[in-house]
């Protein structure tokens, strides 16, 4: 193992320009929602390099678009391709998912960018630009782990099922896909910006909007009417006490270093028709976060009924309740015991690439590692390169050598996941 195991590492610095060049390809392609396309195609271009066996669809279907965990936020995936590439294995060895995203979200203010968003211009070591580490670094350690065992001729026992999906940025619908069409494996690694990180958990959220009502007047007489506003400052600040209530019961060591682990974020605030008149409703849109150990039907009681207790702050509430809706999209918590085989491998393989022993964490966001084990019963791990602070931030960058170093990680992974096969 050790003679294959350099032979790799050997391949991988060797072909370095060859991962700067890939990332830098994905990332001048702006794949966001419904233009992921000619980004895939330099996906396919590469799983055709690997001579993997390749499935390319558009999602879709009645199978899908009825299932539970289905939460698309548009019609139809037309020129949004999935992309599956299966490097086959001899047989008897433990099968593996490498899944990545390769949807983004948009660049947002240009003017906060100090380069072109989609430019990938490398400074001193780091390739800026909107997806590079969110997660197309991730995506391309992947592939250069693959690429170094199939150039260096090692044959594995256990299949690798590489996946390219769309819709992570919007619920997980491309990752529901692949379950759908009936890949599975033993396990999973997805390689989310974790600042190379382990994450044997992660946590989910959904999407709620709050509707508080008003009653309208003129705002010269103003006092004849009641501000849906200022009610509105009365449900958020009810909002954040839930917010403390959920997070002071974590007593999980993983979230020891998370200041909140599942927040309750109102990211959208939208009221009112006239500046001369009381506001008579408004709307707040937030996230609300979801533990590894809960389910989403728990969480949203648990929110209604604390929603319901606003009558005893304000009587106003008892004729105007607020309305709670749960909208648009959602990721499903994740767990695995920080024993999991899948857990021990990858933490004796990182540690024989860094030389350390890694940090072990929970997540703060969601992944499509809840997807994969609840819609597929899939175990999954969330380890890679990238910082995960500069996601979905202007000035996105990716450290190169992270890059590599998550290749080197993985390539020795897939060897001992999956097993060698004798010649």
């Amino acid at each position: 193992m050790e003679d294959l195991q350099q032979k790799l590492f050997t391949w991988i610095d060797r072909n370095k320009i060859k991962a700067e060049r890939l990332l830098t390809k994905l990332v001048q392609q702006k794949s966001v929602q419904g233009k992921e396309s000619e980004a895939q195609a330099i996906i396919l271009e590469k799983c055709r390099q690997l001579e993997l066996e390749i499935d390319i669809w558009e999602p879709g279907g009645k199978q899908l678009k009825e299932h539970p965990y289905y939460n698309a936020t548009r019609n139809n995936f037309n020129e949004s391709p999935n992309i599956v590439g299966i490097m086959k294995g001899t047989g008897e060895g433990k099968s593996l998912i490498l899944n990545g995203h390769i949807d983004i979200v948009p660049e947002g203010d240009e003017k906060q960018w100090k380069v072109d968003p989609y430019s990938a211009k490398i400074i001193e070591g780091k390739l800026y630009g909107r997806g590079s580490t969110d997660m197309k670094g991730g995506n391309v350690a992947l592939l250069m782990a693959m690429q170094a065992i199939y150039e260096t001729g090692i044959k594995l026992k256990g299949d690798i099922i590489f996946q390219s999906v769309i819709e992570e940025e919007s619920g997980g619908t491309g990752t529901l896909a692949t379950v759908l069409r009936g890949y599975e494996a033993d396990a999973a690694l997805i390689p989310e910006p974790t600042n190379m990180k382990i994450f044997p958990k992660q946590q989910g959220s959904m999407w709620f909007r709050l509707t508080v009502k008003g009653r309208s007047a003129h705002g010269g007489t103003r006092y004849e009417g009641v501000s849906a506003i200022e009610k509105s400052t009365i449900v958020i600040e009810h909002i954040k006490l839930l917010e403390k209530k959920r997070n002071k019961r974590i007593s999980d060591p993983l979230y020891q270093n998370i200041p909140i682990p599942v927040p309750i974020n109102i990211g959208k605030i939208e009221g009112g028709s006239w500046p001369s008149s009381v506001a008579d409703e408004v709307k707040l849109e937030g996230r609300c976060g979801i533990a590894p150990n809960e389910t989403m039907d728990q969480v949203k009681e648990e929110f209604s009924n604390w929603v319901q207790m606003l009558t005893e702050k304000d009587s106003w509430f008892i004729d105007y309740p607020v309305d709670l809706e749960w909208f648009g999209a959602f990721w499903l918590p994740n767990e695995l015991s920080v024993s999991h085989p899948i857990i021990e491998t990858l933490s004796g393989c990182f540690e024989k690439v860094m030389k350390k022993r890694p940090n072990i964490e929970a997540s703060p966001w969601g992944t499509d590692g809840g997807m994969l084990y609840h819609s597929g019963g899939i175990p999954a791990v969330v380890f890679g390169p990238g910082v995960t602070e500069v996601a979905h931030f202007p000035n996105e960058y990716i450290e190169i050598e992270k890059v590599i170093q998550a290749a080197k990680i993985i390539s020795l992974f897939i060897l001992q996941w999956c097993e060698v096969a004798e010649e």
